[in-house]
């Protein structure tokens, strides 16, 4: 595809067999391929993958770029860090660092187009209509639905010529339409896509002598045909799912979400809008810092990666891979074969768990992926469940004593495993010291996110004032304060959910009463107006962002 500056993209691949370089990108973009192929088609399907399903009616709810006047059709976008609005343009910013002259950036966008399959019923005289669904003689079911084909767009600049003004890429996708046969001379099934209109925009600021700002900003140029229309048919011209990946040659790239402290300021000044970058790679000890950046719709850590226990995508990261499994097991076969009829990525879902061979799935249980001693223990286990009198010999394994020694029995109180470990334990009227300060369900607390090691999301909650609900105690010792955060417009629906923040005692302030506001006379977690009960006020279950 070529872009306005004349230039044709290129698409990287990794080669196989060779070694990480610092100058070969395709190395680097191999490193989060996989997880961004997550990003790419989180949503695009749903668990229980049928076309009936109520949640497949409601699709593709990240990184979903819309025509401008479709988006502000009721008033102006509100700029937010999170993909899960509908907008019409995604900016990233980041720094980088400058290692030598002549130094590249290479930036790729990806998204999904929609593409409506109608299925057409053969008729006399060879006209044909369309229909919802058809068996062909064979006994495979054809149904009409909505898919979506990726595209992805790569070009790269040299760097000194983004600092002089930076370039433009068209971005956007041409219509098509594809016939394919059914057996049988039954009819046909057609594919169409409609045009997708966007434009990238890549630009640099120095900021010191190799310290750079970059700027990677997509919008979607098209209109809308009716700025009014339902958001299904909107979609029919919207990128989804997009995301973009940043790498190059002879720059560093450094973390957002964990930046030094002598960038911080520098890093808190980017502005990130409907996607936020993180740093790819693997294990921070394997492999070198900054060299590619995903920036997605979906708030990630630096150096996401997939486990390597998953066999594969099941379209719905809010699930846990062994339960979706399950599920998926236990679909009745008229269900199967409606899932298979529905889109093709389905139907290998379907192949792969009933052909998934036992020691896979017994993978998916679960894993512990690091055993490092907590903090001040002796690296000499004290009693370990193979030793201790007390506990089965093949409760845990002996290395769960070394990294977590105040999980087994002990003078005060039993192992969490024994019945009466959790005597005296009360998560809504305990307390823990804060700064000298007794801190339980009801106190007011500043939150102050740990710089570095602090999840993403708690970061965004820098300094906000928040409502301890509950004090809960950890099998490995630690204790976590249960928060809702005062300016949370869904605070009280969360409390009665029971879904908060969780925050380390290090990480909070308590406030002093002039600064707490009225307090609560009643600090019991739960909502303050009465709980919904018709269909139309009752939210869905299990969910707060409005996807059933």
């Amino acid at each position: 595809m070529t872009g306005t500056g004349g230039v044709s993209g290129v698409t990287c691949t990794a080669v196989a067999g060779d070694a990480p370089s610092e100058d070969r990108p395709g190395d680097a973009f191999a490193q989060v391929s996989d997880v961004a192929d997550a990003v790419l088609y989180e949503g695009y399907l749903l668990y229980p993958y049928r076309r009936s399903s109520a949640k497949n009616r409601v699709r593709w709810q990240f990184g979903v770029l819309l025509p401008r006047d479709w988006v502000e059709a009721d008033g102006p976008l509100a700029p937010g860090l999170s993909g899960s609005a509908d907008s019409w343009y995604q900016q990233t910013e980041c720094l980088l660092r400058v290692r030598r002259p002549g130094a590249l950036v290479r930036v790729r966008v990806r998204y999904l187009q929609m593409q409506h399959k109608q299925v057409r019923a053969a008729g006399a005289a060879g006209a044909d209509q369309p229909v919802e669904s058809l068996r062909t003689n064979d006994g495979t079911t054809h149904l009409s639905f909505d898919e979506a084909v990726p595209h992805e767009i790569a070009f790269e600049r040299p760097l000194d010529e983004l600092l002089r003004g930076g370039c433009a890429v068209e971005a956007g996708a041409p219509p098509a339409e594809e016939t394919e046969p059914l057996p049988g001379g039954a009819g046909r099934v057609v594919r169409c896509r409609e045009e997708v209109r966007a434009l990238t925009t890549v630009a640099a600021e120095r900021l010191s002598e190799d310290m750079v700002r970059l700027r990677v900003r997509t919008e979607h140029t098209g209109h809308a045909p009716d700025p009014r229309a339902p958001r299904g048919e909107a979609l029919r011209r919207a990128l989804l799912a997009a995301h973009t990946l940043l790498g190059g040659d002879g720059v560093e790239f450094v973390s957002q979400t964990d930046p030094p402290a002598e960038l911080r300021e520098w890093a808190r000044a980017c502005r990130n809008e409907f996607t936020f970058p993180v740093l790819g790679g693997g294990p921070e000890e394997t492999e070198p810092a900054g060299r590619v950046v995903l920036s997605s719709p979906i708030i990630l850590p630096d150096r996401p990666q997939v486990a390597p226990e998953s066999p594969g995508d099941l379209h719905d990261a809010a699930e846990i891979d062994e339960i979706l499994t399950l599920r998926t097991m236990l679909l009745t076969d008229e269900e199967k074969a409606e899932a298979r009829a529905t889109d093709a990525r389905a139907a290998r879902i379907l192949d792969r768990v009933d052909s998934m061979p036992p020691e896979v799935f017994a993978r998916l249980h679960g894993a512990i992926r690091s055993l490092t001693p907590a903090q001040g223990a002796s690296p000499e286990p004290a009693q370990s469940p193979a030793t201790s009198p007390a506990a089965s010999p093949d409760a845990l394994p002996d290395a769960f004593s070394v990294a977590y020694p105040d999980a087994f029995p002990s003078a005060e109180r039993p192992a969490w495993w024994q019945e009466g470990a959790d005597d005296g334990l009360s998560p809504t009227t305990d307390t823990v010291p804060v700064d000298g300060v007794p801190v339980g369900g009801g106190s007011r607390v500043r939150l102050r996110p740990r710089g570095r090691g602090a999840d993403a999301q708690d970061m965004f909650l820098e300094g906000r004032t928040a409502r301890v609900a509950a004090v809960f105690h950890d099998v490995d010792g630690s204790v976590h304060l249960a928060v809702t955060v005062d300016d949370d417009p869904a605070a009280e629906l969360h409390g009665w959910y029971g879904r908060f923040h969780y925050f380390r005692p290090d990480e909070v302030a308590p406030l002093a009463p002039a600064d707490a506001g009225p307090a609560d006379p009643d600090p019991t977690p739960r909502p303050r107006s009465p709980r919904p009960t018709s269909p139309a006020e009752r939210p869905e279950e299990g969910r707060l962002d409005g996807r059933p």
